[in-house]
């Protein structure tokens, strides 16, 4: 699918969820959150790429400490509305993180299995601590048996486009939380 007009583009949204000002709301309040339970600790952000560059970036930049950040990037939807079940990581973090107190940042957790491969290779790397903030969590779609620590909105089983999230590569560039009509 290559989309080339804005009728095309907009034609694939059923409504909004979540509007860019609730987003930019929650990311201050978990930002001040954040930054008071890490102050004193050397804190490394962990995006898993490409879905949760958008949120990263606005969580580092309202987090008033001293941050690092790497990324990682992991596949499991291969151009589908669900995930395959198959996790890949196409591109692993370069840092030693057992000097860190490690945040991996998500964008959505829909069945946890993404969520459980990262979680599970970052914990053999020995972190001072290890915990995951998500934008999006979707707990009736859980697979496995994991938690995020933070949760910046729960939502039901739609299938969600906009700030970084996608069907097909498109939709990332939407400023606000969208139901895909699919």
């Amino acid at each position: 699918m290559i989309l080339t007009s804005k009728a095309e583009f907009t034609d694939g949204i059923n409504r909004v969820l979540i509007t860019e000002d609730e987003i930019q709301e929650k990311i201050r309040e978990y930002g001040d959150i954040i930054s008071r339970e890490y102050e004193g600790k050397p804190l490394l952000l962990v995006s898993v790429l490409k879905g949760a560059f958008v949120f990263m970036a606005d969580l580092c930049k309202s987090i008033s400490i001293p941050c690092e950040v790497g990324f990682m990037a992991c596949k499991s939807y291969f151009d589908s509305t669900d995930s395959s079940g198959n996790v890949q990581i196409v591109y692993d973090l370069s840092q030693d993180i057992s000097n860190y107190h490690v945040l991996m940042v998500e964008d959505i957790v829909d069945t946890g299995q993404t969520l459980e491969a990262v979680t599970d290779i970052l914990k053999v790397r020995n972190p001072l601590s290890l915990k995951v903030i998500t934008l999006l969590d979707k707990p009736e779609r859980r697979v496995v048996d994991i938690k995020p620590d933070y949760t910046l909105f729960t939502i039901p089983n739609f299938f969600v486009v906009g700030y970084g999230l996608d069907y097909g590569e498109y939709y990332r560039n939407l400023p606000f939380i969208a139901e895909y009509k699919g």
